[in-house]
């Protein structure tokens, strides 16, 4: 059973993956915009596996 700050952690991982994608599709991505986006995405991720 998902607690209501895992099921949080989830949709906030789920919302960076589409900016990440949302901005790669940009005739000019922002190198910088997409790696800090990645690394907020990781960070989220490892909290979720820890949970």
């Amino acid at each position: 059973m998902h607690s209501q700050h895992l099921s949080a952690l989830e949709a906030k991982h789920a919302h960076i993956d589409r900016q990440i994608s949302n901005e790669a599709q940009r005739p000019l991505p922002d190198p910088l915009i997409l790696a800090s986006l990645k690394k907020q995405k990781l960070r989220l991720k490892e909290e979720i596996i820890s949970q």
